[in-house]
């Protein structure tokens, strides 16, 4: 295994280099869908997260890299690559001017990866040997996403479940955001029969949650309630910034939280909001 260094030039023209399309030409959703029905790509950006995607076991298919920093990322990565790895991965290089020229992009901090995706658990599989897990229901914004996984793996939160229209935690901006946070714990996102109703609510109840859904409500219990923290399973809901949690979730919910505010404010951002629910609502998960 290693690494075969193709050098491009402000001569090339990105349709000559198909790898470099990948990267630059394509949006997220088309690499995500690249292959099907096989599983997509997602790019990466920035050395950390990069590094935090190779040590979790995704699979490299090329990388772009300024000259001034290829060796420097090539000696890390290949530390840390995942064993049984025997092709020899591209690695675009060139200088600013030229990447910048080509594609219009500010290559962060010196580095990209394109990587494979891999098959996402169902929920049970997610939330096995979990006392403590976050719902992310239509939750839009990839920066709040991103916020969202850097919060719940530094508060203890074990898993993540996306629902409905939730961002991808793989587009880059969310990886990013998350300082590859998305990389370090379990998540995954439920089908398109999960999204479009509260059935959620009833299969993690059978899987022995109780739900505690964030949203104003009359009957709303403040999350400094001990029953909250006392519970052996929560899963923490968490709703879409603009209209919040349906009427089905909060009535499906075994319990709706507030966080109690000044007057005259009734909401935080949504990646606020669930630092806050993480850390009140730990129970016995050990910090």
């Amino acid at each position: 295994m290693g690494f075969n260094r193709i050098d491009f030039s402000i001569k090339n023209n990105i349709s000559e280099l198909p790898e470099l399309e990948l990267y630059f030409s394509l949006n997220e959703a088309q690499l995500l869908h690249i292959y099907e029905p096989e599983l997509g790509l997602f790019v990466v950006e920035s050395p950390m997260v990069i590094e935090r995607a190779l040590i979790a076991g995704y699979e490299p298919k090329s990388f772009v890299m300024l000259d001034t920093v290829e060796e420097e990322m090539c000696r890390r990565f290949e530390d840390i690559m995942k064993p049984g790895l025997e092709t020899e991965i591209p690695v675009y290089v060139s200088d600013y001017e030229t990447i910048a020229g080509l594609t219009g992009v500010n290559i962060t901090r010196g580095v990209l990866a394109l990587m494979k995706r891999r098959p996402l658990p169902d929920l049970g599989q997610v939330t096995r040997g979990c006392s403590r897990i976050a719902v992310l229901d239509d939750i839009e914004n990839p920066t709040n996403v991103g916020a969202l996984f850097r919060s719940a793996v530094a508060l203890g939160i074990e898993a993540l479940i996306l629902t409905g229209s939730s961002s991808d935690p793989l587009y880059r901006r969310a990886s990013r955001v998350s300082v590859g946070n998305v990389f370090m714990t379990k998540w995954t996102k439920l089908s398109d029969r999960n999204q479009t109703s509260a059935t959620y609510i009833k299969e993690l109840q059978a899987l022995g949650f109780k739900t505690a859904a964030m949203a104003l409500s009359d009957t709303a219990v403040d999350i400094r309630d001990e029953r909250l923290k006392n519970e052996e399973r929560l899963a923490i809901i968490l709703g879409n910034e603009g209209v919040g949690l349906s009427d089905e979730v909060i009535r499906e919910s075994d319990y709706v939280v507030k966080i109690p505010m000044t007057e005259g404010v009734d909401s935080l951002n949504v990646a606020a909001a669930s630092a806050v629910a993480f850390w009140e609502m730990r129970g016995k998960v050990n910090l």
